[in-house]
């Protein structure tokens, strides 16, 4: 491979860095992420480089260091996000926070047609994900595309081969975002297809080998696809005797779960599997738990803690064994993966107890570099079954993150829900703020916000345009939902309620229901994931709320709620509402960003 033929990807902290870097080698064209501080060496060896998004800001004290040659090297530049932003500073522009965030779908107008936009029409869906943006245009820069909410959303300078754009090209929501990277790479850059992933797995295999050597390996298997696939892989490269898988039952898995787990398990040919019920101790220790952040930690340690017990009965010493896990890119950079990224949430693989493992060299994760739909592809060139290849992708922690905790205490929300029924009104719907935080993600920060519940006659079409609106003007809400169960909300009321046996079976039995409905007419492949959340909110005085999480994705670090077909969401609408307990069914008519896939 000539080295000219190499794109450099700055990591400024973007959640997107690593799906940038994958949009770039799925166009045949090899791609490595560098920090921003970049040596002038690399930068005389690539074909162009690319400036990530981030959660900083550029005329901040803390902003992050980079080398001030990337605009001097002569190599064509193209800055995304915060990239765009730098650029724009650098060049003398002014940058500040916009009057009002963008979040999600934006209609972009190109006012004038440079090479990166060549072969598209005049308007394009873009994805948004900032706050603040380009002001007045730099020396030697021409405004190229506006947005509604941002005047500057795209710039260029073709003289100098650099191009700014406040959008992110690299997501899937960014309707022609491949075709803007594909200019970018062979129209600007010059670069020619030569690379391919093909060899991946005859890779992954021979650093298996080099890295356990004659180790153990002790894999904590929850019977998901990534485990699964990097259980096999094990098995693959090492002996039948260096491998020892664990399932930990914590009592909050779906219904039947363990017992799908060890048959799925035996479809693979690995017999090495050992099933326990910590379901007591882990329900003991999260009784009173309400934080997310700290039922993830809690979680993360008991597994290690479980696993420490097994690994002492087997009597096998510490220096002999590394920890085997499943992890996955998004589980690592949501959890402040790299140096520039803000932690969004702290995934039981990535608690600290596994930070630890995994400095002392303790840990091996042979897909951490990889998405889902890659882990997929690796499941179906090591033969894996197809029930196996796609099952729905569940959170380590299960359902202990979807069933949401409260002490009971209200906050005030009465202004908040003001703001959010003029807003509401203007798309012919009624809201309500729900007395519940959950989980976000905006402008590469995590956020963890209010609920906002919309009433009226259900339009996909407005309720997209209405949830997007709502999250970009009011900074208090990161998440909307739809009423689908209830004729008016007249009354809200907040539960006191924790973790119990009693939610989690609740729960179960909801999710049952989505999961059957759904796979009975074929659309679970076509669904990236679909969380049931159980809400501690009680309406109108009835029971508990449950939340439908349906989302369509490919990697897992963007999604958009998932329309489903009004038959199936009727079937599983009235089958939920009459399970005792259940007050009310909402629809998550949020997309990622601003919320994130699960609640917590």
């Amino acid at each position: 491979m000539q080295k000219q033929q190499k794109i450099l990807v700055l990591d400024f902290g973007s959640q997107y860095t690593h799906l940038l870097a994958r949009r770039v080698r799925e166009l045949g064209v090899f791609s490595e992420i560098l920090l921003p501080t970049v040596s002038s060496k690399e930068l005389s060896e690539c074909a162009g480089v690319i400036l990530s998004g981030g959660p900083a800001s550029v005329y901040e004290k803390e902003a992050p260091e980079y080398n001030k040659e990337i605009f001097s090297c002569g190599k064509p530049v193209l800055g995304l996000c915060y990239g765009q932003q730098l650029m724009g500073h650098f060049f003398g522009g002014k940058i500040l926070p916009g009057k009002r965030k963008e979040y999600g779908l934006a209609n972009l107008l190109i006012k004038k047609k440079p090479a990166i936009f060549e072969g598209l029409s005049k308007k394009q869906i873009v994805w948004m994900s900032h706050g603040d943006q380009v002001k007045n245009l730099p020396q030697g820069f021409e405004l190229v595309g506006t947005t509604d909410d941002c005047q500057i959303a795209a710039m260029g300078d073709e003289k100098r081969k650099m191009f700014g754009l406040q959008f992110h090209p690299e997501v899937t929501h960014t309707k022609n975002g491949m075709k803007i990277l594909s200019n970018f790479l062979f129209k600007i850059c010059g670069c020619k297809k030569n690379w391919s992933a093909k060899n991946i797995l005859g890779k992954k295999l021979k650093e298996i080998k080099q890295t356990v050597g004659k180790k153990k390996i002790f894999l904590l298997a929850s019977g998901g696809v990534d485990s699964t696939v990097a259980l096999v892989m094990f098995a693959k490269a090492l002996k039948s005797s260096q491998i020892f898988a664990l399932h930990v039952d914590h009592g909050f898995m779906r219904k039947d779960e363990s017992v799908q787990v060890k048959a799925a398990m035996e479809k693979t040919g690995f017999k090495n599997l050992k099933i326990i019920d910590a379901s007591k101790l882990f329900f003991e220790k999260l009784k009173v738990v309400i934080d997310p952040k700290e039922k993830r930690k809690i979680i993360g340690q008991l597994f290690v803690d479980a696993a420490n017990q097994e690994i002492s009965k087997m009597g096998v010493e510490n220096n002999d064994w590394l920890l085997g896990q499943g992890t996955i890119y998004p589980d690592t950079i949501e959890t402040q993966g790299t140096r520039h990224a803000a932690r969004i949430k702290t995934h039981h693989n990535q608690a600290d107890i596994i930070k630890k493992l995994s400095a002392e060299g303790k840990v091996v994760e042979p897909l951490r570099d990889l998405y889902k739909d890659e882990v997929r592809v690796l499941g179906k060139k090591l033969g894996l079954p197809k029930e196996i290849v796609w099952r729905q992708p569940f959170p380590g922690p299960g359902l202990a993150i979807r069933v949401l905790c409260s002490n009971g205490k209200k906050e005030e929300t009465e202004k908040i829900e003001q703001k959010s029924q003029k807003i509401a009104k203007r798309f012919g719907f009624n809201s309500k703020i729900l007395p519940v935080k959950a989980v976000g993600v905006q402008g590469d920060f995590r956020t963890y916000r209010f609920v906002c519940a919309l009433q009226g006659t259900m339009d996909w079409k407005k309720l997209e345009a209405a949830s997007t609106r709502i999250t970009n003007e009011l900074k208090e809400i990161n998440r909307v939902v739809f009423c689908m169960y209830q004729k008016k909300i007249v009354s809200v009321k907040l539960l006191e309620a924790y973790l119990s046996k009693e939610r989690v079976s609740l729960l179960q039995k909801a999710d049952e229901i989505a999961m059957s409905s759904v796979q009975k007419v074929g659309l679970l492949e076509k669904i990236w994931q679909f969380p049931i959340v159980l809400l501690p909110v009680q309406i109108n005085g009835v029971g508990e709320s449950i939340v439908l999480r349906p989302v369509f994705s490919r990697e897992a670090m963007t999604a958009k709620f998932a329309v489903l077909p009004k038959k199936v969401l009727k079937e599983i609408v009235s089958k939920i509402s009459k399970t005792m307990g259940i007050g009310a069914v909402f629809f998550d008519v949020t997309h990622k960003p601003p919320g994130t896939i699960e609640w917590e």
